[in-house]
């Protein structure tokens, strides 16, 4: 069964960093690229960005170039979400996401809120 766990959210102040992990399991995680997504309250899911299988393809949203950073280590079935300069408008659900056979598959996120 595929199954996807995010963690390392927090209560941040603005500028600060933080970096989230999404663990992978029930599936051939080094065969498939991974996502991430945020959501707010009230509005749909948004791709902040992907990295392929072997890491070797990366890209981001628009808002997501300057300050964040996908990377994945498929020795431990991890790929991360390296987030910097924090912002208020950062606050949101982190999900990571894969597509195995057609069907996608969300963890059950990680919240983040950014906050003075």
């Amino acid at each position: 069964q595929v199954h996807l766990v995010e963690s390392g959210g927090g209560l941040m102040q603005p500028g600060g960093s933080l970096r989230l992990s999404c663990v992978g399991s029930g599936f051939s995680f080094s065969t498939y690229p991974i996502s991430w997504y945020r959501q707010t309250p009230g509005k749909e899911r948004d791709l902040i960005g992907f990295v392929s299988n072997d890491a070797g393809s990366v890209a981001y949203a628009d808002f997501a170039k300057e300050r964040f950073t996908i990377s994945r280590d498929n020795f431990v079935s991890t790929v991360y979400l390296q987030m910097n300069n924090l912002q208020f408008e950062d606050t949101a659900v982190y999900y990571c996401n894969v597509r195995v056979n057609a069907r996608d598959y969300w963890g059950q996120g990680t919240q983040v809120a950014v906050s003075s």
